[in-house]
């Protein structure tokens, strides 16, 4: 079957929820690829004011990807800087963290629990008997440090795309670093937020050659076609150079949106949509379907049936998921009670996530 199946798994995970001032639908598919190695998470409430949505792309595996499902939103919690109301410092420092936090025997058995069978296995046996004492759960979570025979694992060879948004009040951020995209409808005009960070793009390009790389066909060092990824740790052994000038970085780049009455929705999507699709062509068909479907997860699905090739080979037949957020009109009455209105019983809290929408294939 080499890279793809013989017929499309066309079942899709699909999940809604929001709060008082969104509402998203999100949908994945595995479709004609042999693994799924997409990722998401969804918290409309990361805190009293404050959403937060992710699409992760893997490649190499599963474990990435599923690992910063896992992480990212909790890391940009933990970082001081989120607690001084620094959005963009949180977010940013969250990013470099995955590829910390995936090193050493902590990492190893982290991500071997996220992965394939063989290897999970053996992470959760290891898990078992290097499992930290009673009382020491509460330690080991502040330092990630765990003794073990994975103590010196440099992190994975696989990787992972990241691209972020993050909402409070009407503030948006989006982080992105990969070609996972957000794109914001605006009026009904497509509004691209990130970046799809290839290797001939010129700012990447002279990274990659000043750090000792090389682009052979589009492709890093002749093998990865994105220029930034979490992971992809053979690409980030430059001891001379820092995170962000390594020849693949996880560093994200930010951009800040201050939303107005004119903004509909955002859309964060793998590029197993943006390969078909233009970022117009998206907002077109969501805002065509919504007009006759009310559930967004449903429109989401739409769009991963529009997108699915008919045959396999080109484009339509990687891994899918997109995630629509959807920004509610409130009138001034409205705005002023609704710190007085209960939370959405369909919202998934931060701890809750490892059993959330967010990761299917756990």
């Amino acid at each position: 079957m080499g890279v793809y199946l013989s017929t499309p798994k066309t079942e899709k995970y699909s999940g809604e929820g929001g709060n008082d001032r969104l509402r998203y639908g999100l949908a994945s598919m595995q479709g004609w690829r042999t693994t799924m190695e997409d990722a998401h998470a969804a918290l409309p409430r990361l805190d009293e004011c404050t959403s937060f949505f992710g699409v992760y792309d893997g490649h190499g595996g599963k474990a990435v990807s599923k690992f910063c499902a896992k992480h990212l939103h909790l890391q940009v919690l933990k970082n001081e800087a989120y607690s001084s109301g620094d959005l963009a410092t949180s977010v940013l420092k969250s990013f470099f963290r995955m590829d910390e936090m995936m090193k050493g025997q902590r990492g190893w058995r982290e991500l071997a629990e996220l992965g394939d069978k063989g290897q999970k296995f053996t992470g959760m046996l290891e898990g078992i008997i290097w499992s930290p004492k009673p009382g020491e759960s509460d330690k080991l979570e502040d330092t990630w440090t765990e003794e073990g025979p994975h103590s010196h694992f440099p992190g994975p060879t696989s990787g992972s795309t990241a691209c972020v948004a993050i909402i409070r009040n009407d503030e948006l951020i989006v982080a992105n670093a990969g070609d996972s995209r957000c794109v914001l409808s605006r009026k009904g005009q497509a509004h691209d937020l990130s970046k799809d960070h290839k290797p001939d793009l010129d700012a990447e390009k002279e990274r990659i050659l000043n750090a000792g790389g090389f682009i052979v066909a589009g492709r890093v060092n002749g093998s990865l076609n994105l220029a930034r990824a979490i992971g992809d740790m053979e690409l980030k052994q430059n001891e001379l150079l820092p995170a962000e000038r390594q020849i693949v970085t996880a560093e994200p780049e930010l951009n800040t949106v201050k939303l107005s009455e004119d903004d509909e929705f955002i859309i964060l999507a793998c590029d197993g949509i943006w390969d078909c699709m233009s970022s117009q062509e998206v907002v077109d068909f969501v805002h065509k379907e919504m007009n006759n479907e009310d559930s967004l997860s449903a429109v989401c699905e739409k769009l991963l049936d529009h997108c699915l090739a008919p045959v396999s080979g080109g484009d339509g037949c990687d891994n899918m998921t997109v995630i629509i957020v959807q920004f509610k009109k409130r009138s001034k009455s409205a705005a002023t009670s609704s710190t007085n209105q209960p939370v959405s019983s369909e919202e998934m809290r931060p701890n809750e996530l490892d059993d959330g929408p967010s990761d299917p294939n756990k």
